[in-house]
């Protein structure tokens, strides 16, 4: 029960509601109708004995009058009885006593008493409805039903904006920013839209300045950092050149790794899938990590996949980067088939979780190159094309694993 919808809850339990009254009324009416029949056939002894009793089967008028219609019957003609005996009608219940016999028929929706005495006898045919009871049994439980069927969808419609509310946090989720919650009723749901919404805007906001910071970032320092690089050729050649030459390129490599991060973490960001080369893919972030070929194996077993070529070429690169860095001979293999391209270096096993390494600049101690931001931008990448960053240290091995389907 924990794990079903509000929705599926309230029409679970109405369901079962509704069944337990329509179920409810069905035994009521068969009981009733036993009741009443019962009823009907004391009600017919009573008549019967009554008449029976009597010295004679007629009656004074005044009295016969009366009797009639006290008990809301009417006698039958000879003739008409004669005609309704010959019909066959249907012996619901007879008895015999010492005053006479009495047989109840019915013929069609109507009744009729036939007494016999002495070689008399008569036919009465009952006047009381039988069916008003059973009708305002009916009309009762009917309305019980229309204002429970009324209380259900006046439950359906206040739980409503729940739904919409709900679309509208999925559609947040899959990177649509611009959602405006409309709902403004008094009541809880309405405060949690609310709340919502404030949330929304107040996000918004934060990563309009987050994106907005990086960008004027990245632009005010590229423009010290390509003067003093141009400044640096000037000087005459030593170590503190080349120290002060691989300063500034560090930190290029950090506007671009920023540049990357802004790119990826931005929620509108789409992938660009198209069916690629596989070996083009590799030999294109060969090229961009500017490594030793000889340095790497490779070794691919399919030649083409859908996939963002430009994000898996960022993906495998820094992956490549990884190994090449960390490995214990400084040599990394590349394996790549329809399930899955794996990097693959010599080393010890990582200290932590690998949870660890997907935040950024995060690295181990030990380390003194680098940012700490390939694997946070690799696993980005991985979730960008539903793939999947996984890790294992197998025979001395380091293993990073991208699962692709």
């Amino acid at each position: 029960m924990r794990n079903i919808s509000v929705s599926a809850f309230i029409n679970t339990l109405f369901a079962l509601v509704l069944t337990f009254i329509l179920t409810a009324l069905f035994f009521f009416i068969s009981w009733d109708e036993e009741h009443q029949t019962r009823e009907k056939i004391n009600r017919y002894k009573l008549i019967s004995n009554l008449l029976l009793s009597t010295a004679k089967l007629q009656l004074t008028p005044e009295r016969e009058k009366k009797f009639y219609q006290d008990f809301e019957i009417r006698p039958v003609s000879v003739d008409e009885s004669k005609l309704l005996l010959l019909n066959n009608g249907e012996v619901v219940f007879e008895s015999e006593s010492v005053y006479g016999k009495m047989k109840i028929f019915k013929i069609e929706s109507n009744k009729y008493i036939y007494l016999q005495r002495f070689g008399y006898s008569l036919m009465l045919q009952d006047k009381k409805s039988s069916t008003m009871r059973i009708t305002f049994t009916i009309l009762v439980a009917l309305l019980i039903t229309i204002l429970f069927l009324l209380l259900y969808i006046a439950i359906i419609r206040k739980l409503s904006p729940l739904k919409k509310l709900h679309a509208q946090i999925e559609e947040f989720a899959n990177g649509n920013m611009n959602i405006k919650i409309n709902q403004r009723s008094n009541d809880e749901i309405g405060k949690i839209a609310q709340s919502f919404d404030d949330a929304l805007h107040h996000i918004r906001s934060l990563l309009e300045s987050k994106n907005l910071f990086m960008r004027n970032m990245m632009h005010e320092l590229k423009t010290p950092i390509t003067r003093g690089r141009i400044a640096i050729e000037m000087v005459e050649d030593g170590s503190s050149k080349e120290m002060l030459i691989r300063a500034f390129e560090r930190m290029n490599e950090l506007i671009g790794e920023l540049a990357h991060v802004e790119r990826l973490t931005t929620q509108d960001f789409q992938p660009h899938i198209v069916e690629s080369s596989i070996d083009e893919i590799i030999e294109a972030a060969i090229d961009l990590l500017l490594c030793d070929k000889s340095k790497l194996t490779i070794i691919t077993e399919h030649n083409y996949l859908a996939t963002d070529s430009k994000l898996l070429t960022l993906a495998i690169k820094n992956l490549l980067d990884n190994g090449l860095k960390y490995s214990e001979d400084e040599q990394a293999s590349i394996i790549s088939n329809a399930q899955s391209i794996k990097v693959i270096s010599k080393g010890k096993s990582l200290e932590h979780p690998l949870s660890y390494y997907l935040e950024p600049f995060t690295q181990e101690e030990k380390r003194n190159v680098g940012f700490g931001l390939g694997l946070y931008i690799v696993n980005n990448i991985a979730k960008r094309l539903d793939y999947t960053l996984n890790y294992y240290h197998k025979d001395a091995h380091n293993i990073f694993e991208l699962q692709l389907s």
